[in-house]
């Protein structure tokens, strides 16, 4: 009997031990950000609103999850097309490929954020700088020339097409799986509504920014899934090394 007891003991000596490193790892709020490179809007939201998670400290109580797919489509031939053109199919592949072989997201935003920057100032032909400036190996581009950025590119187009509810527009922003939907701007509120540990001091302005004022919401800017489809713009994606 007294063993049984000792056993005890240490069973339960050992739950103490290991659920507050448990609950510590699943405090992050889990926050996805589903878009496309050549989006305007979802440019701006990388370059203006989604790096003050890493200004303001929130990134420590999230996990960040970049998916560069957006507006995108399969063929039936397994090429892709995108919204708006073979430039946006490019440097999906190309973000999609860093995030790949860099996988810390301090390393590949850095590099996102370079890249979407160019972006918004119509010169993203010179992506490829980027690399230097982030601090970051060319392997991507090696990545996208072997086809094995086709491959990472067909998982997320996959994963984008069995989102519930469907992806509408893009950005498109969950967290902890909820869309925030045409919300997606207010997302640092959601993040410090949902997270259930000691919130970082960012949280005291924003934590209260989701109830209701009584007016109606503006509709932010996007761009839909439904457009461009028949337009020139929409192309098939013809792979060439880089």
């Amino acid at each position: 009997m007294g063993f049984r007891k000792l056993l005890t003991f240490f069973f339960f000596l050992l739950l103490l031990l290991i659920i507050p490193s448990y609950c510590n790892a699943s405090e992050k709020v889990s926050v996805a950000l589903y878009y496309e490179t050549l989006c305007p809007y979802c440019a701006d939201f990388i370059v203006n609103h989604l790096v003050k998670l890493f200004q303001n400290g929130l990134i420590s109580i999230i996990n960040l999850r970049l998916v560069p797919w957006g507006n995108a489509w399969l063929n039936s031939d397994g090429s892709f097309s995108c919204q708006h053109g073979s430039d946006e199919c490019l440097l999906n592949t190309i973000e999609a490929c860093t995030i790949s072989i860099y996988p810390d997201v301090n390393r590949h935003f850095a590099f996102i954020h370079c890249v979407e920057r160019l972006s918004l100032q119509g010169r993203h032909s010179a992506w490829a700088n980027c690399f230097e400036m982030s601090r970051l190996g060319t392997t991507p581009i090696d990545c996208y020339n072997s086809g094995n950025g086709n491959v990472i590119e067909g998982k997320y187009g996959r994963e984008t097409a069995q989102l519930k509810p469907p992806l509408r527009f893009v950005p498109w922003v969950l967290v902890n799986n909820q869309p925030l939907q045409e919300d997606y701007e207010n997302f640092m509120a959601y993040i410090c509504k949902a997270y259930k540990g000691q919130p970082p001091e960012a949280c005291r302005s924003v934590r209260f920014t989701i109830e209701s004022t009584g007016k109606e919401k503006p509709v932010p800017q996007v761009c839909h899934a439904s457009e461009g489809r028949n337009s020139s713009h929409y192309q098939k994606h013809q792979h060439r090394k880089v």
